[in-house]
């Protein structure tokens, strides 16, 4: 069995002991102290679940099994399916990333210099929010520290520094 299929069926799993709680992500999130994006990148095997939070994640969700804990804790396999995109939400995030991110880049370099947002060090979350009109609304929220492109000096460079020593 290869690491992608033992991914995926693990993921199925953790989705089912999520369904079976009839627990929301938001609800989830509430009890673990976790963003809500976070818990279900947890379930979907896409972040590492850090032992200190397995407690409070195998209290929210009990049909957690000890193998599901320890499988969460190795580090996982980051990836997605490129079909994703032909899904209607999936599509109209990346849409909407790609109309506004040569308006945000420019706003980051503005604000902090040049660099990028980071998408390690970095929290997401979705929010419901009435509109102005009483209408609902999304609110997605990245929270990715600011990481500055930095000017590459020879002088900089551990192989320089090493060569230095010698």
């Amino acid at each position: 069995m290869d690491n992608h299929s033992s991914s995926v069926r693990l993921a199925a799993s953790l989705q089912a002991a999520r369904r079976s709680s009839g627990k929301t992500y938001n609800q989830i999130a509430a009890e673990t102290g976790l963003t809500n994006v976070y818990v279900a990148q947890l379930l979907k095997r896409q972040a590492q679940l850090k032992p200190e939070t397995a407690p409070k994640l195998r209290a929210a969700l009990p049909f957690l099994t000890d193998e599901h804990l320890q499988e969460m804790m190795l580090p996982p396999m980051r990836s997605y399916d490129p079909s994703i995109i032909q899904d209607p939400c999936v599509y109209r995030l990346n849409e909407a990333v790609m109309h506004f991110g040569q308006s945000i880049k420019e706003i980051i370099n503005e604000e902090f210099g040049d660099g990028i947002m980071s998408a390690i060090d970095f929290y997401c979350s979705v929010d419901k929010v009435k509109g102005v009109d009483g209408k609902d609304r999304v609110v997605v929220t990245f929270d990715g520290k600011y990481l500055p492109y930095t000017e590459q000096k020879s002088e900089n460079m551990m192989s320089n520094l090493q060569a230095r020593e010698k």
